[in-house]
């Protein structure tokens, strides 16, 4: 196997020149904003309530989007409470939508309405420096635009609201196409779980008959093992929960290790080609590293909440291991996993909520009470109201 795969080129292609000129009978009218209903956070402890966001008028390059579903994300929790920092409020999270074209910019010619399309965790990048021109706008090295709370400099420095409503306006260079063979409502979780763990066992180089351990069976978890599956890998699941054992293996799932059974990691030793770690929480790593083959690696998908205990260098001298994080994936990489979803009828196991179970929905996830990810119906938001929050 060859780490670091080539990611496939850019989808977006340079926008086209001055647009042909029109018959003045043919001329449309020029494009207003909207007003959009949504759910968000208003303080770090109001939890989600009713609000109205406005959405811009779509330039040129723009596609405008009747939201149908967007998933619920563990960093929506984080970033509303704001546990990450102090976010600027009123706040809109959400970053996996799904839903139809309504309206498209003059200069789109990719795009038109009633396509299913979806949006992930970025909505912009700087599109000039060396990792989004290599189609890797996740590590845009001048920032990218995350789909909520960020600054958008392309539009008047507006901080972008999220996918907890009913449209959103996005350049066409990051949208996606959902294909149609798919459930949208099971869609939304890959734009961001989904490509988390693709993305990762694809820069691996990932072959049918590798194994892959994944540590952790949440959200991340899930889709790690029905990707990797689906890839043509064993997987083997590491948990620390014996309830877990049963629903791992009706994922698919190869075998599960109790990870807090020493004979049973020990017996995993030099087993492993590749695991995905999506634990949040502090946690030894040490043992993870004995179960990996030679030219082995562990990515780091959880963002611990705390610091981690030492990793011991010689766990990875000795077998010339690589320990590596990975972040989400470029809009070419996402692309290429909802494409292989569908040829692999590949989604996430979700169930569907309306607004007014969001602030259960964010208790639940905390609890760890979810089995694997919450969509929301954005149908459920209602009206908005005449005046924008935000």
């Amino acid at each position: 196997m060859t780490p670091g795969r080539p990611v496939p080129p850019p989808l977006a292609k340079p926008l086209p020149g001055t647009p042909p000129l029109r018959d003045a009978s043919q001329t449309a009218p020029p494009a207003l904003p909207r007003l959009a209903a949504a759910y968000g956070a208003t303080a770090s402890d109001s939890g989600l309530v009713p609000l109205t966001v406005a959405r811009r008028a779509p330039k040129d390059d723009d596609v405008e989007i009747a939201i149908e579903f967007c998933g619920l994300c563990h960093s929506d929790v984080h970033a509303t409470r704001g546990e990450w920092g102090s976010p600027k409020y009123p706040l809109v999270p959400g970053h996996e939508i799904v839903g139809r074209v309504s309206r498209v910019g003059a200069a789109v010619d990719d795009f038109a309405p009633g396509d299913l399309v979806g949006v992930g965790c970025l909505v912009d990048s700087c599109r000039e420096c060396e990792s989004c021109l290599d189609g890797l706008e996740q590590y845009c090295e001048n920032g990218m635009t995350g789909t909520y709370g960020a600054t958008d400099s392309r539009n008047g420095d507006a901080i972008t609201q999220g996918g907890y409503a009913t449209s959103v306006v996005v350049d066409r260079r990051y949208v996606l196409r959902v294909p149609g063979s798919l459930d949208p409502a099971a869609v939304a979780p890959l734009l961001c779980a989904g490509i988390t763990t693709y993305s990762p066992l694809r820069h691996f180089g990932l072959e049918a008959g590798d194994v892959v351990g994944v540590v952790g069976l949440g959200g991340l978890g899930h889709m790690a093992v029905k990707l990797a599956k689906a890839m043509g890998a064993g997987v083997i699941v590491f948990t620390t929960s014996e309830s877990k054992v049963a629903a791992a293996k009706e994922l698919g799932a190869d075998g599960v290790v109790l990870s807090r059974d020493e004979a049973a990691m020990a017996a995993a030793g030099r087993t492993i080609d590749v695991i995905i770690d999506t634990v949040a929480a502090p946690h030894d790593l040490n043992p993870y590293f004995r179960t990996l083959r030679r030219d082995g690696a562990l990515f780091q998908l959880g963002l611990p909440s705390g610091v981690m205990p030492p990793v011991n260098p010689g766990a990875l001298i000795r077998r010339r291991i690589a320990y590596a994080g990975s972040l989400i994936g470029g809009i070419a990489e996402t692309q290429e996993m909802l494409d292989f979803c569908a040829e692999h009828n590949v989604v996430s196991d979700v169930e569907v909520v309306g607004a007014d179970q969001l602030n259960e929905s964010y208790d639940r996830m905390v609890a760890g009470d979810v089995k694997y990810r919450l969509v929301l119906d954005t149908s459920t938001l209602g009206t908005p109201s005449e005046k924008a929050d935000a």
